[in-house]
């Protein structure tokens, strides 16, 4: 397994855009094969910056979850939205925690 946070902030004006697109997205991500879980989380004590917690199934799952045209849309929809640049940071799955995985 293989997760993925993707760190976001967003510029002030854009906080419920970005959650709105954002959301139609995870939505439709989640229905994806590859992938086992898909959250959007926002900070308390700043509201401008998400995470997106994406855990796919497999090694080849992102790039195909890039392939979706709900992807693209997301993609394309929130980037004038961004304060800066997304990054994200890759990790293994040592324990999942939870019995659904």
């Amino acid at each position: 397994m293989l997760i993925v946070q993707v760190q976001v902030r967003v510029k002030p004006e854009w906080i419920e855009a970005f959650k709105a697109a954002t959301l139609e997205n995870a939505r439709e991500s989640i229905r994806e094969p590859g992938i086992a879980r898909f959250d959007v989380l926002q900070e308390t004590d700043n509201p401008t910056r998400f995470v997106l917690g994406e855990a796919y199934r497999t090694t080849d799952a992102p790039a195909k979850h890039k392939e979706t045209a709900h992807y693209a849309k997301w993609r394309d929809t929130v980037a004038p939205m961004m304060a800066e640049p997304r990054a994200s940071l890759k990790f293994s799955c040592v324990f999942p925690g939870a019995a659904e995985w």
